[in-house]
């Protein structure tokens, strides 16, 4: 559930950033702008999914995730092939958003 929340979240992150992007550097018609705000209030209810008990941890573990997709979407909608750097990029995300999630923790008592 965790990996289809942060997945989902990106994508309708990006999606809903990418209609402003549309209207506002490529010209594209203000209506694009509607669409884009349904897409930002999915991503934010698709954030309230995983199963952790602080918002700050589960946004950081997101950030690695996010950026994998990032990577995705340029290459798939926007027709640039990442080089090594931003696979290299999106792989230490990746690790180091793992370890935030999944790292164990100390039980604490308060």
């Amino acid at each position: 559930m965790t990996a289809f929340a942060f997945f989902g979240a990106a994508l309708a992150e990006i999606a809903g950033c990418f209609a402003f992007w549309a209207w506002l550097r490529l010209g594209k018609s203000p209506w694009w702008v509607a669409p884009g705000i349904l897409s930002l209030c999915l991503f934010a209810y698709l954030l309230t999914l995983p199963a952790s008990d602080q918002a700050g941890r589960s946004y950081a573990a997101y950030g690695g995730v996010y950026i994998l997709s990032a990577v995705l979407w340029l290459w798939i909608a926007e027709g640039t092939k990442p080089d090594r750097w931003d696979l290299i990029g999106a792989a230490v995300c990746l690790v180091g958003a793992a370890i935030i999630f999944f790292g164990p923790r100390a039980a604490t008592g308060g």
